[in-house]
């Protein structure tokens, strides 16, 4: 496993990861949870503040992608992503919990659940991620 320090660097390297203020809460080889603040540049629904559902699919893209790595395996591309919505977000933190489903040597698969700080359900998702 690579340390927790080692995975939020690389988090941060991307300057979308870094606008979107994301942080590494935990990371084991069972799972990492990924937090991010909630800001005003994220809705995408005026009417009801609700959060565009594209900045949920990333976090269940990165959520997937950085468990395989605190997994241990290799995940340089995402292969495959499934995203079911659930509810909209609203203003408040969003926490991304994921684990591997499957390590493999070229492909790895890894579920994603995005909620609230509260514990309600936003979006769930699968993410398939293309080793070396």
């Amino acid at each position: 496993m690579t340390t927790i320090e080692g995975l939020q660097a690389a988090l941060h390297i991307a300057p979308f990861h870094r606008w979107l203020g994301l942080d590494l809460v935990s990371a084991s080889p069972s799972g990492i949870v990924i937090a991010m603040p909630w800001r005003d540049e994220l809705v995408s629904n005026p009417a009801i503040g609700a959060a565009h559902g594209g900045v949920l699919a990333s976090l269940i893209d990165l959520g997937g992608l950085y468990a395989v790595l605190a997994a241990g395996g290799l995940a340089q591309a995402t292969a495959d992503l499934r995203v079911d919505y659930h509810r909209p977000a609203l203003a408040g933190r969003i926490l991304a919990r994921s684990r591997v489903v499957k390590m493999g040597k070229r492909l790895s698969v890894a579920d994603t659940v995005v909620e609230s700080e509260a514990g309600d359900l936003l979006a769930s998702g699968r993410g398939a991620y293309l080793g070396a």
